[in-house]
């Protein structure tokens, strides 16, 4: 359990982010093109916390929002691309995957919401509270995701790859239990982590907020990042 003063700790050196109003409509088609994806700032650059060997593949993130969904889009460089996990709620960290890590509510850091989609499109979905001792897994209702090798039966490492893309629009009712408003106005601040894991070759596990853990485990809600919400247009 961490302590109240290293919690403090960890939540003053959490890195910041402002998630910008769209000003048009997101198609979720897994290619990032729109106008308002290329103003967006990225987040930053991840962190390997535990990376022992091997390349350092960077992920770009970029977050828009509008009244109907919280919008992620994950561009990851990657020359080893490799996804098999077909079941929905099956072990797709196991996978090249990426991961959308979100507490509404930063009083309560510990209920949080996980999405986890591998590069062939499936999807794990947790929800967990902190009177819970483990994640309730579910179907999240509204929830639209477009990968680059969408309904694919398997990915495999080719010569080729260099980089893979997830688009993924989250409905601000799946929030609405924690959130103080739903969806935010402006100015609203949230906790969250992006987060990535490797697949058969050159396996590597990287956060946008740095994770204090002795082995790898994106399961901190203590080491979140946080996001504040930005009504104007980016």
């Amino acid at each position: 359990m961490v302590t109240l003063l290293a919690w403090v700790a960890l939540a003053q050196a959490a890195p910041t982010y402002d998630v910008y109003r769209t000003p048009s409509r997101i198609a979720i088609d897994g290619k990032l093109d729109e106008r308002a994806w290329r103003r967006a700032a990225p987040a930053g650059d991840f962190h390997f916390n535990w990376r022992q060997s091997g390349d350092a593949e960077q992920t770009v993130v970029k977050l828009l929002w509008d009244d109907r969904y919280l919008y992620a889009g994950y561009f990851c460089h990657d020359k080893h691309i490799s996804a098999s996990v077909t079941q929905r709620n099956g072990p797709v960290s196991n996978d090249d995957c990426v991961e959308l890590f979100v507490s509404p509510n930063p009083g309560k850091p510990r209920n949080y919401y996980g999405f986890e989609i591998n590069a062939i499109g499936t999807m794990l979905h947790f929800s967990k509270k902190q009177e819970q001792a483990k994640l309730s897994f579910g179907e999240p209702a509204g929830v639209r995701h477009r990968t680059s090798f969408h309904g694919w039966p398997e990915k495999k490492d080719s010569p080729g790859d260099d980089h893979w893309i997830l688009e993924l629009a989250v409905p601000w009712k799946i929030f609405s239990e924690d959130a103080a408003h739903t969806p935010p106005r402006d100015g609203d601040r949230w906790r969250l982590n992006l987060n990535r894991a490797g697949g058969v070759t050159n396996p590597q596990y990287s956060t946008w907020s740095p994770v204090s853990a002795p082995k790898p485990n994106f399961h901190v809600p203590e080491s979140f990042g946080w996001v504040r919400f930005v009504k104007r247009k980016p």
